[in-house]
């Protein structure tokens, strides 16, 4: 299974972005799909959430409101609407996936992923 995130980019406070992960594998809607973010200095932190495609969806409280997750099965593809970014948003993000779907516990856990996208920066700007 293979992961390619895409759709980072330099933008003003107030504005919106929206992040694609493309997925390999043939099982996608079993998927447990998570995006995560790491700023410089700092660890991984868990964003976003899909249990499965179509799922329960998880939020980190700071993008609660602001951020939406959301997929496409036949595209295979995971997105991440984000919206009034600010700039403590600024990180490197990150798609990962778990193979048979996760829980509301087990998909804000980092370590339970099996298999993670090489990251796209977004930076904030003010």
């Amino acid at each position: 299974v293979q992961l390619q995130a895409s759709g980072g980019g330099l933008v003003q406070a107030g504005a919106s972005l929206r992040l694609s992960c493309a997925v390999s594998g043939r099982t996608f809607s079993t998927y447990g799909m998570g995006w995560f973010r790491q700023a410089p200095g700092k660890e991984r932190e868990f964003v976003s959430a899909s249990s499965w495609s179509g799922g329960t969806s998880y939020y980190a409280e700071s993008v609660t409101g602001r951020f939406a997750i959301s997929s496409d099965d036949a595209k295979k593809t995971v997105y991440l609407q984000m919206n009034s970014l600010k700039q403590e948003d600024t990180a490197v993000y990150y798609c990962a996936a778990q193979s048979f779907g996760c829980s509301e516990y087990s998909c804000r856990d980092r370590t339970e992923y099996d298999y993670w996208g090489q990251g796209t920066l977004v930076t904030v700007s003010s």
